[in-house]
């Protein structure tokens, strides 16, 4: 599984960071069009496919793929 993130859409609510229990999500430093701190896989490696992050993400800006 690959975690995906659509930049465009995150708000950096953090919501996705505090979900993930493998700590694979973390805000990052670059900034989106609008101006927010998109989250980032920063340890993709360690993703077990769990879909939280995704679930609780109220943008829809994460998706997972095969």
């Amino acid at each position: 599984m690959k975690i995906t993130i659509n930049a465009e859409f995150c708000k950096s609510c953090g919501l996705c960071v505090d979900v993930c229990k493998r700590d694979v999500l973390a805000v990052g430093p670059a900034t989106n069009s609008k101006g927010y701190r998109a989250v980032v896989a920063e340890h993709p490696e360690r993703c077990v496919a769990c879909s939280v992050c995704a679930v609780i993400c109220p943008e829809g800006a994460i998706a997972l793929k095969k």
